[in-house]
C-alpha cells in the first residue's frame, strides 16, 4: 500500500445512527389563546389578512394579549378550518357561513337545555317514586283486612 491509499481499518469512522428527534407534546386548553395571527393563519392554511377580515365580520373572536396582540386558540384554528371548508368546498358566502355557525350554536344550546331538563325529569321521577313508596307504607300501616265480609279493607280506627 502506498502512503496515499488508506487501509480499510484506518481513517474510516464507524457509522453512528443519529438519534431520532424528540417530540414534545403539550396539552393546552382548546379555548386558550396561544397562537399569534401568523401561526394561526399557517395552521388554518389562510392568509393573515383573511383572519382579520373574518374577525371584522364577527366569524371569529380571538383573545387579546395585554398589549392587544391577537391570540388564537386551537378551537379558533378549528373554526377557521371549518369556515374555509364551508366557503371553498361548499361554496357558501360568509353570510351563509355566519348563519350556519349561528344555527349550530343554537342547536348546541338546545342540546344542553334538553340534557338539563332530562336530569330534572329524572330527579322528579325519583322523588315521586320515593313519595309514592311513603304513601304505600302509610296505607299498609292504616289498612287491615276485614274478615267479616271477606277481603274488604277498612280504615283502622285511631281510638280503641
Amino acid at each position: 500500500m502506498t502512503a496515499h491509499e488508506s487501509h480499510p481499518s484506518h481513517g474510516v469512522q464507524p457509522r453512528v445512527k443519529p438519534k431520532p428527534p424528540t417530540v414534545t407534546r403539550i396539552e393546552v386548553e382548546t379555548d386558550r389563546g396561544v397562537f399569534m395571527i401568523s401561526v394561526a393563519a399557517e395552521l388554518a392554511n389562510m392568509h393573515p389578512q383573511t383572519l382579520r377580515m373574518y374577525e371584522a365580520r364577527g366569524l371569529i373572536e380571538p383573545k387579546r394579549s395585554p398589549k392587544g396582540t391577537r391570540l388564537y386558540s386551537q378551537g379558533d384554528v378549528e373554526r377557521l378550518r371549518r369556515i374555509h371548508e364551508m366557503t371553498a368546498e361548499l361554496g357558501l358566502s360568509l353570510a351563509g357561513v355566519q348563519r350556519v355557525l349561528d344555527l349550530e350554536s343554537e342547536v348546541q344550546r338546545m342540546h344542553t337545555r334538553i340534557e338539563e331538563l332530562e336530569v330534572q325529569a329524572l330527579r322528579a321521577q325519583v322523588q315521586l317514586a320515593e313519595e309514592l313508596e311513603k304513601v304505600r307504607r302509610s296505607f299498609r300501616a292504616e289498612l287491615v283486612p276485614y274478615r267479616a265480609t271477606g277481603t274488604q279493607l277498612v280504615r283502622r280506627s285511631r281510638f280503641p
